[in-house]
């Protein structure tokens, strides 16, 4: 007997995406699976939807994700959607499952974590407290400063470029409205926003960024955001020097903390090499799946 699938919506859409929803019950009514598709609502993104299914493993290869992706593949043509973006890990059953269901890979992701407890601190200091001619570093907590929120905006552009293979991305447009509300989303869940920026001392413009989130009770393991210099000032070590700051800054604000966690498309060779500088240890890869409708 099929599954029956259920449509629920998201109550509470961000300004840059909403979410529709679907639970997929037995016969009984017990729950066996459920699916979340992303519509992204902001300019430059409005042709992609992300998916996400999940099925109990005692109940997969009996149609439920099937019926789960189909609800959302035509809800995803409704809304005039170009692109279903999925994520799987590497080999994994829903890997297998996107590919047997017209998803294409295009691109790789290698996962990475830092320990702190293993961290060479005394070698991440040394690159902290190296002088940069031109530069310097800043850090703040939560919402960006308002004397510098309209360069940070602006120096978000910087991952533009970042290597995405044949993802159908398109391109964030970010203004100090959306960075406002993005450090408001993490706050009102809860979590805390680290974020450490290289500032041009000639015009005292933001020119690269790190961010970390980091649970709000300060254990477990805390999550890299963005990483990124603006084109102009690259080669010159700035993403390093700030991602060891973070580290230092995190060791220091947040004892009980137990890692880093940062994920790379592998074709990003610079942060990849920036990352094993650091001490990350890759843990897993993942793989970007789309469909193209």
């Amino acid at each position: 007997m099929p599954p029956r699938i259920t449509a629920l919506t998201d109550p509470e859409p961000t300004p840059s995406s909403r979410r529709r929803a679907w639970l997929a019950a037995d016969d009984e009514g017990m729950p066996v699976g459920s699916a979340f598709l992303r519509l992204f609502v902001k300019e430059g993104q409005r042709h992609l939807a992300e998916l996400e299914v999940a099925v109990h493993r005692a109940e997969r290869r009996r149609g439920v994700g099937t019926a789960l992706l189909d609800a959302a593949v035509a809800t995803a043509r409704q809304e005039g959607r170009r692109s279903v973006l999925a994520q799987a890990e590497e080999g994994s059953a829903g890997d297998l499952f996107l590919a047997a269901r017209g998803f294409r890979r295009v691109l790789t992701l290698t996962y990475a974590r830092l320990p702190l407890a293993d961290a060479d601190l005394t070698r991440i200091d040394a690159i902290t407290e190296q002088a940069h001619d031109g530069y310097r570093l800043t850090e703040w907590e939560g919402t960006v400063p308002p004397e510098l929120a309209r360069t940070y905006a602006e120096s978000r552009r910087a991952m533009d470029d970042m290597p995405m293979e044949g993802t159908d991305y398109g391109t964030v447009v970010w203004d100090v409205e959306r960075v406002v509300s993005a450090a408001e989303a993490i706050a009102k869940r809860g979590d805390l926003l680290h974020t450490v920026a290289v500032v041009d001392t000639r015009d005292g413009a933001v020119v690269g960024f790190t961010e970390l989130v980091v649970p709000g009770d300060g254990r477990g393991d805390a999550q890299h955001y963005g990483t990124a210099v603006l084109p102009e000032h690259r080669v010159h070590g700035l993403a390093r020097w700030m991602k060891a700051h973070s580290i230092r800054l995190a060791r220091r604000r947040h004892p009980e903390l137990g890692a880093l966690l940062t994920d790379t498309v592998d074709s990003n060779t610079p942060m990849r090499r920036v990352n094993d500088s650091l001490g990350y240890v890759p843990t897993r890869k993942a793989v970007e799946c789309q469909l193209d409708l």
